[in-house]
This record gives structure tokens, C-alpha cells and sequence, in this order.
């Protein structure tokens, strides 16, 4: 478990008993690399949510750049070379997985959980981005057992033109961590936000580590049915899991963004 502070300056993640309004603003605003909830969801909880797991069918994610397996389509995967969405493929596969979600039955529903407690914590409810009225999807189940390259999101870079209704100022991500390997498995921070001079170390898919030497950072190792904030302008990577044991091991998390727009409300999509 990371302790309850880890520190470097003005790089910290803090383990909290309840997010406030406070910590996501910190975490947006770059004032706290990021937050965590320990064991925000019980055992028994997460028992009843995982019965329902093989309901959801999966797909394979770009295995050019990591061994991923998922659930529910991430608005990166439906973007042209020219930063615009490709809405005759999203929506049809947002809308089939949002039917199949339902259908899974999955209870209590861990995404919906997630969002109503962060509108408890922002003081207002968290709404669904959208995109010319329609809303997004929400929800994205992702197991990630080998790691991933480093990189960062940005959906102001990702797509420069705009995409919501609503104007973005601020982003984050949030995981809640369903199953967790014994070991392995962490995410790792750095200080350091994409500049232009980092292309040069562009590796399709991700980035050579070089991009981040010398920068600050630190690893927030997974425990069972934790809920994680944190800035994904910052470069990241999640580490590989641990050998395991005869089982193996596996990490599978239900992941989202947050946005917050000029008026204060957050907003969420995949």
C-alpha cells in the first residue's frame, strides 16, 4: 500500500477517508499529483459486482502497445489523424455498450456508485459530457495485467477543435480497482506534462522513458476496491502485475475522465 502521504515538492498523493471538493480541485489543478480512497469498495461488495464480469463481452485493446482487455468503447479509439470524432463508429458501439451493460446486471453498479460519490464530494451531481446533445459513454471496464507504455491524456490535445457541449478546463481520471494482483500492478507518475520537444521521443503508441529523466515521481500500488484521482496530463504508466501464482494475477479497474468546465460542474466520459 503507498502511505497515507507521499510527497515530493509540489508532487504528492494523499490517502484520504472521503474525497472533498478540495482534493479533486487539487487533483485538477495540478496542487496534488492525485488522491485515493482505501477499500472504497468492501469485499462483500465487490463479490456481488464481480459475479457479474463474464456477462460483459470483452476486446482486445491495440495490442501494439499493451496486452488489454475491455469493455466499452474510450472516445481515443473512435478520433481521426485530424483530432475529429468518427461518430458513425462511436455511437453505435456506445449505445450496444450501454444496452449490454444493463443487461449484465451488474449490482450495485460500481460506475454508478463511483459517480454519485464524487457528487457527493464535488457538492453538486456529476453529469455525462456530450457531444452535439447526446451523452457519452461512461464506464470503460479495463484489465491490464502486462502494464502499459508511458504516455499522458489530454483531451485538449487529443482533440484540439473541441468535442463535448461543454468547455474543459481541468481534467482527471478515476479508477476503482475491482481486482488487484498480490503484486505488481501500480501506477506510476511523473511531473511532467507533454511539450512539443517530447515528440522526438514519440514510440507510436506511447513514449521512450527518456521523455521524463530527472522528473519527480512516484507509484501508487492497487489494494482491493480502492477509488483513485488522479492527473492524466501527467505522464503515466501502469506497472506490469507480479508473477502470481498458479492463477496468474489480474488487474481490472472501471476507469473514466472527469472534466471541469468554467461554470464549476464536472462532467464525465470514457
Amino acid at each position: 500500500m503507498m502511505p497515507s502521504t507521499a510527497r515530493g515538492p509540489n508532487f504528492s498523493a494523499v490517502d484520504v477517508s472521503a474525497f472533498s471538493r478540495q482534493h479533486i480541485l487539487d487533483v485538477a489543478e495540478g496542487g496534488l499529483a492525485a488522491a485515493r480512497i482505501p477499500g472504497f469498495f468492501g469485499r462483500a461488495t465487490l463479490e456481488r459486482m464481480t459475479a457479474a464480469l463474464h456477462r460483459l463481452p470483452t476486446v482486445d485493446y491495440y495490442p501494439q502497445r499493451v496486452a488489454m482487455t475491455r469493455f466499452g468503447p474510450a472516445l481515443n479509439d473512435y478520433r481521426t489523424p485530424q483530432g475529429v470524432l468518427q461518430a458513425d463508429r462511436y455511437w453505435p458501439d456506445a449505445e450496444a455498450a450501454e444496452r449490454t451493460w444493463r443487461e449484465a446486471g451488474m449490482e450495485p453498479d460500481p460506475v454508478l456508485e463511483s459517480l454519485d460519490m464524487l457528487g457527493r464530494a464535488w457538492g453538486e451531481k456529476v453529469t455525462t459530457a456530450t457531444i452535439g446533445g447526446r451523452p457519452a459513454f461512461v464506464g470503460m471496464m479495463r484489465e491490464i495485467n502486462a502494464g502499459t507504455l508511458l504516455h499522458y491524456d489530454d483531451i485538449h490535445l487529443e482533440y484540439p477543435d473541441g468535442l463535448f457541449d461543454q468547455e474543459i478546463v481541468s481534467e482527471l481520471t478515476y479508477n476503482a480497482y475491482l481486482v488487484v494482483p498480490e503484486d505488481g500492478g501500480g501506477t506510476r507518475l511523473w511531473q511532467h506534462r507533454w511539450e512539443a520537444a517530447d515528440d522526438a521521443h514519440r514510440q507510436r503508441y506511447g513514449y521512450d522513458p527518456r521523455v521524463v529523466d530527472g522528473c519527480r515521481n512516484l507509484t501508487i500500488r492497487p489494494g482491493l476496491g480502492d477509488a483513485l484521482l488522479f492527473n492524466p496530463n501527467h505522464y503515466h504508466r501502469v506497472l506490469p502485475n507480479g508473477p502470481g501464482g498458479p492463477g496468474g494475477q489480474r488487474r481490472i479497474t472501471v476507469t473514466f475522465f472527469l472534466g471541469l468546465t468554467p461554470a464549476g460542474d464536472l462532467v464525465a466520459w470514457s
